[in-house]
């Protein structure tokens, strides 16, 4: 059975193409993350991050310093 511990899911307040493009500099640049979306049509506005290296509490914070509402999704 695959694990899949290296997907972190959050419920985000990223509601439009311009508050993605804001964050993507920030997603792009961090080495330690694979893979990244946000799904717009949601009503949790999911962030979806590929990492094998971070953990929730470390997205919550780089995302919430850049004035947007983050918590992991369970």
């Amino acid at each position: 059975m695959e694990n899949f511990n290296h997907i972190l899911l959050f419920r985000t307040d990223i509601k439009s193409e311009e508050d993605k493009q804001a964050l993507q500099p920030l997603l792009d640049e961090n080495k330690n993350i694979e893979q990244w979306n946000v799904d717009l049509d949601d009503e949790d506005y999911v962030l979806r991050i590929v990492s094998y290296n971070l953990k929730h509490e470390q997205i919550i914070d780089m995302v919430r310093n850049h004035g947007y509402m983050c918590c992991e999704l369970t």
